[in-house]
This record gives C-alpha cells, structure tokens and sequence, in this order.
C-alpha cells in the first residue's frame, strides 16, 4: 500500500501546533506573501522556523503555498522568500505558475514543488507534464470523479504523488479561479484577496425595470445561487484510498483551532482504523459526529461520484451550522489537585458539563465543579477572550486538549 499522507491546514502557529498533536502528517500553511489566503493572519519567516521545528521534531512536514497567480510586480521578492524557506527546512512549496514554478527549480532546486490545485489539473497529461518538469506532487482539481482519478494514476509514474481535496469549503468557479471576486469587489482571488461573491444572496434586475429585483429562485429572500454546501469524504476513506490519492487534503487555512483538531482528530481515527484492517473498515457515526461538532455548512461529496445537482448547493441560506461552542484550551493539569488552567475562548461558567478532546483519545466529559482567576479569586463566569482560569475537574487532561460546551 502506499503511504498514505493526513494533509492539514493551520492559518497560524496555534492552529499548526493542533494539527499536528491530532494527527496530521504534513500541514500546509501561507507565509505573509504569495499565498491564497490573504485574510488568514498567516507566519512570518521566524514563526515558520518555528512550525518547521516542532512538526520536525514530531514527524511531520510542512509545505508552504506560493500558489498565487503573480504579476509582474509580485516576482522581485520571490526569490530572497524562497530562499528563507530552504533555509529554514520547510519541505515543499505548494505553486500553480509557470513562471513561479520556474523561479524555484532555479534559486532553490533542490526544494520540493507541488503544484496546486489552482493550476486545474483534471487530466493525465498535464499531471505527467508538472512530473516531467521536475514536480513531486500534483494537487488535482476537485472537479474530478473517482474514475478519471483511477486513470490518472494509472497513466502516471508511481513516484509521482497525488493530492486531494477530501473536507471543506468548495469552490464554485473552477478550482477557485474566481473572477467574480475581482469584477465585483476589486478584490483579485487569484492573489488571496477573495471576498467570496459565490456565498451572496442574489436577485435579477432586468434592463428596461431598474430598481425591481426578481429572486433568481422562487423564494421571496432570494437565493444564494452558488453557496455550494462542504465537502466530506470521511464515509469513503477506501475508495479514495484505492484510487491512488496519496494525500488526503483538509480544507481551511481561514477555519479555527477547534476546526482544525476536530476534523483533523476524526480523519486520523478514520484512516489509521481503516490502514490496520482495510477488509472489514466501516464508517463509525461518531466520527461524523465528531466532524459535526465545529462550524460547517451541510455534506456534499462534491463531483467524487458524479457531477454535482441542485442538491447540493445550500439556497435558502449562507450562514454555518453550530452546534458547540469552542471554551477553552488546556495549558496546564495539576494531577494531584484535579486542576486545569485554561485560556478561554468563549464564555462559560462554573456549574456547566463539557466535552473534552485530545489527540488520540476517547471524547471526555465532564463538569466544572470550581473556577478561579489567575489571582486565586473563585469566580463564577470566565467572560473575556483569553481570560487565564483554573478549573476543577474529574478528567486528567494534558496541554493542548480543548474544552466544548454544547449549545442549548
């Protein structure tokens, strides 16, 4: 079997930590330029070394997007940038340019490239070009079905790597090459500046009545006419498998902390379950419960088995649903007195039962019998963002476990 890679996203150093203490293999990160995600707060060169370090120590990688589709102006900075990367160990750099592509073979060429899925690559030959040019991994586009993917595998070389998109948001303009975000809001997608027009409520007007707006769908509110619903693919861990996708890519370098653990936890679970006895693997519902649990919008399995319908695009709303609230993250257990220190997220109180997650472990729950200040002063209610409490609990936990409460 090949090795089989759990690919995570982390929009800062916090979220890298989390992704690989619950179970990813390699996490893709942006630095402060030539990355697609303008808006996360992404790593400047001193906090990469950072990431770098602690996934190393760790065994996992990191890879780095430089994936925008640059003009002339982006190129100067590029190549002191990709040099900091090489230096500090960063395992691969993640690109959909030519010309980018180009720069690297040039000024780090011992720097593993993977091309993005930005670059549509829904074929095998333009798959086998990217190897001929000397690229270790293909990011294929996520409008492809099981099938095309089997050929794909079957027409390239076996050391040449396939990556897919396998959670998370979907595109609806063609592997994220969004115009609309630039026509519509001046805001150019293709160098990490996407407002996300595809999530708007839209209506027609028609030439000749300016002012008299029709919903495009029979609804009174109008209609968000291309708010596809997120992909999850954890139910069909074999055939993805099976159809030779090496990496098995989670979407959401935008997403939280306790995004990032849950989904990345539920994956783990799933494919290290599946990897030591593929024969007799089934799906457990508490993995998608577990899914469940962080913000998403509906399920959709995208284009794996056929070209999406009408059925999976959300109409009649944008908004996630959200089940838990994210309370706390655990930065230290006092065994002996049953004491956890937390940094708190979002509000909560003496009195309420919780749920706690960590890497590799059962779900524990639990209820906060005593809460104090950093001061030693017994409160009742932790309300401010980042607040440091200590809590009295019955679990023993262990820095980086995350406390939830379920919402009424």
């Amino acid at each position: 079997m090949r090795n089989i890679e759990l690919l995570a996203p982390a929009g800062d150093l916090e979220r890298l930590k989390i992704a690989v203490l619950y179970g990813a293999d390699a996490v893709y990160v942006g630095g402060q330029i030539f990355g697609l995600r303008a808006a996360a707060k992404n790593f400047s060169i001193e906090e990469l070394a950072e990431g770098v370090k602690f996934a190393h120590e760790r065994g996992a990688k990191i890879f780095v997007t430089a994936n925008i589709i640059p003009h002339n102006d982006d190129l100067s900075e590029l190549p002191e940038y990709l040099i900091r990367l090489y230096e500090i160990g960063v395992d691969a750099v993640i690109v959909s340019d030519p010309g980018t592509f180009s720069i690297v073979k040039e000024i780090v060429p011992e720097m593993e490239i993977h091309i993005s899925t930005q670059a549509n690559n829904v074929n095998y030959r333009t798959v086998k070009f990217w190897y001929d040019q000397g690229a270790a991994r293909v990011v294929l586009a996520r409008e492809l079905n099981f099938d095309e993917i089997n050929e794909i595998r079957s027409q390239i070389p076996d050391d040449l790597e396939l990556e897919a998109f396998v959670h998370g948001a979907m595109c609806i303009s063609y592997s994220g090459r969004c115009l609309l975000s630039n026509y519509m809001a001046n805001r150019d997608a293709n160098r990490g500046e996407c407002a996300q027009p595809c999530r708007w409520k839209y209506h027609i007007v028609e030439e000749k009545r300016p002012g008299e707006y029709m919903p495009v769908y029979e609804d009174e509110h109008g209609t968000y006419i291309m708010n596809s619903k997120d992909l999850c693919m954890i139910e069909f861990i074999p055939k993805i498998i099976e159809s030779g996708i090496n990496s098995l890519k989670i979407e959401g370098r935008m997403k939280t902390t306790f995004y990032v653990a849950t989904v990345v936890r539920a994956y783990r679970l799933a494919i290290d379950s599946y990897l030591k006895d593929p024969e007799n693997w089934e799906c457990r519902e508490e993995w998608l419960e577990e899914i469940r649990t962080a913000s998403h919008r509906d399920f959709t399995t995208g284009f794996y088995h056929e070209k999406p319908d009408k059925n999976e695009h959300l109409y009649t709303e944008k908004s996630y649903v959200r089940n838990y609230d994210f309370i706390g993250m655990v930065l230290d257990f006092d065994a002996i007195e049953g004491i956890a220190t937390i940094e708190q997220r979002n509000r909560f109180f003496s009195g309420d039962a919780i749920e706690i997650i960590g890497p590799h472990k059962e779900v524990m729950k639990s209820v906060i019998e005593k809460m104090w200040d950093e001061n030693g002063n017994e409160i009742e209610v932790a309300p401010h963002p980042k607040q440091i409490v200590k809590i009295k609990i019955d679990q023993v936990v262990e820095p980086y476990h995350l406390l939830r409460k379920k919402l009424e």
